[in-house]
């Protein structure tokens, strides 16, 4: 740790009014968003998938990630160009809003508003994550550059803790709070829970709107649609360091997501219900939460390339381990884990991202990292659908884990800089 590090409180970006706002906004916003994709799961789970196998469950489940990550794919390379020519607080604001129209079409399709829709069965609820996955695209690109200008640069590693610490926090609470109130009296809660999104939405929008307006960061030359994609692109790609942190990130991610199957293994190989998956979906942003304050303390400059490798590593192993569990508590501790390891990577990823990045050009690179981690979670539960039906459930589990430790070491031999990454002089 640096002693320029260690003069910085660790809340120190939470004393700028502007900082305070949009951590509570996006707090909501990824409340609402874990809450809803939760809620799309149980449903599909229990209400429409009794009676298949659990290999092709999985599958089906997967496919609820893959119908959001197409989408996001395709609209994060326009959504990064948007970002860097519009007001970034506009765009987030419509995308909330447009999430919050998402909500009220759940709600009528629960409470039979329009019976022709149950026709459709659970492809019904696909068209939410579908326009979910466009509007995460235009999020993804916004956020991450927003938030670069409410802090100044020298609190870049304390802001990106602290916005990781609070992602992974309504990441536990919403997956729980959609579990709960969905296994509610044993029944099927889901108009509930959507509701108490939808209010969780307007919560988000109202602190967004409270944050000053930002000046767009001024543009060295006009571009078009596609210059300006391939500026982003190339940019990513020269940055050798960048490609590294985000390469490890996305394939740890699409090896390693166990998530999307986890109805499936908490049922069939834990043997326990809704209320139990919730607490388990929550195990590694509570894993995340408590590294982020470790993080917070001592931030991770000096070595942050070998902590960067040494993360990942770990990550697989848990992964590993966790594939291995058969008894609830065990699974719950290995998922701890992969959360907590996986939160580092996540810090120093996004640290390089904001010091290496223009701020003209934080939407497009915002967009590729969007690409490349966001995407990967979506595409990872379909791999992992896909591989346990393939496989089945434990195996697939298993090999994504070793995937994920031979990605490390490849890449450890593509950069033999990445070692030598020092935070504190980039």
């Amino acid at each position: 740790m640096s002693d320029a590090s260690a003069k910085i409180s660790p809340i120190e970006s939470l004393k700028i009014a502007d900082f305070r706002n949009f951590i509570v906004a996006r707090f909501f916003l990824v409340v609402a968003i874990q809450m809803q994709m939760t809620t799309i799961g149980l449903q599909v789970y229990y209400e429409y998938l009794q009676g298949y196998k659990k290999e092709e469950a999985a599958f089906i489940l997967g496919l609820i990630g893959l119908c959001e990550a197409i989408p996001f794919i395709i609209n994060s390379f326009y959504s990064g160009h948007v970002a860097d020519n519009f007001s970034r607080k506009k765009i987030i604001l419509i995308s909330t809003f447009v999430l919050f129209l998402g909500t009220v079409y759940l709600i009528l399709f629960c409470n039979g508003t329009f019976p022709a829709l149950k026709f459709f069965g659970y492809w019904s609820l696909f068209v939410v994550v579908f326009l979910l996955g466009i509007v995460r695209a235009f999020l993804a690109a916004s956020t991450s550059a927003f938030m670069s200008q409410l802090v100044p640069r020298n609190l870049y590693t304390n802001s990106t803790t602290i916005n990781s610490g609070m992602w992974h926090i309504a990441a536990i609470l919403g997956p729980v709070f959609a579990a709960l109130i969905y296994g509610f009296r044993d029944g099927h809660n889901a108009i509930t829970t959507y509701i108490i999104n939808a209010l969780f939405l307007l919560i988000a929008f109202t602190f967004f709107v409270l944050i000053k307006n930002k000046p767009m960061p001024e543009r060295k030359k006009d571009e078009t649609v596609l210059q300006s994609l391939k500026v982003g692109l190339s940019f990513v790609f020269r940055k050798k360091m960048l490609l590294s942190a985000l390469s490890l990130d996305l394939f740890a991610v699409l090896f390693g997501g166990a998530v999307a199957i986890l109805p499936v293994f908490n049922a069939e190989i834990l043997h326990a219900g809704p209320a139990a998956f919730g607490l388990l979906r929550t195990a590694p942003a509570i894993g995340a939460v408590i590294m982020a304050i470790f993080l917070a303390l001592r931030p991770p400059a000096k070595n942050a390339g070998k902590l960067l490798l040494f993360s990942v590593i770990m990550f697989g192993l848990f992964t590993i381990a966790f594939a291995l569990c058969t008894n609830f508590w065990l699974a719950f501790v290995m998922l701890f884990f992969t959360g907590a390891f996986d939160n580092i990577s996540v810090v120093i990823r996004h640290t390089i991202l904001q010091l290496m990045t223009p701020d003209e050009m934080r939407g497009r690179v915002s967009a590729v990292n969007g690409i490349f981690i966001g995407s990967s979670n979506e595409i990872g539960g379909f791999e992992s659908g896909l591989a346990a039906k393939l496989f089945g459930l434990v195996p697939s589990v298993i090999i994504g884990g070793c995937a994920v430790i031979a990605v490390v070491f490849g890449i450890d031999q593509a950069n033999k800089d990445l070692k030598k990454l020092n935070l504190d002089k980039i």
